[in-house]
């Protein structure tokens, strides 16, 4: 049975390993639309760091990208940027990418 016990806790390892891995990426790919959106905007230094941190954050809202492509138009289109959704997920997609040609 030990050997069993030993692959379950394998594949356990792994499953979260794979998770935090998933979270992280994540969380650069937020944080660099965050600082994308916020040089949109104008914002510059703190102010658009701050801003990345709401936008990682509003990843906590629901499952998937929904909540932060909302969140990311919504603040641009408040500030007078025209931006649609396709480009902002266009953006999305290309960081994400980007972030994970880096961590491989």
């Amino acid at each position: 049975m030990s050997g069993f016990d030993d692959r379950q806790k394998a594949m356990e390892d792994k499953f979260a390993h794979e998770q935090e891995m998933r979270f992280k990426v994540m969380a650069k790919r937020n944080h660099r639309l965050g600082l994308w959106a916020a040089g949109l905007m104008g914002m510059e230094g703190e102010d658009a760091e701050a801003f990345a941190k709401e936008v990682i954050r509003s990843d906590f809202e629901e499952a998937g990208d929904d909540d932060v492509l909302r969140m990311v138009e919504s603040s641009l289109s408040t500030r007078g940027v025209e931006m649609s959704s396709e480009k902002i997920r266009a953006e999305m997609d290309r960081l994400l990418n980007e972030v994970m040609e880096e961590l491989s």
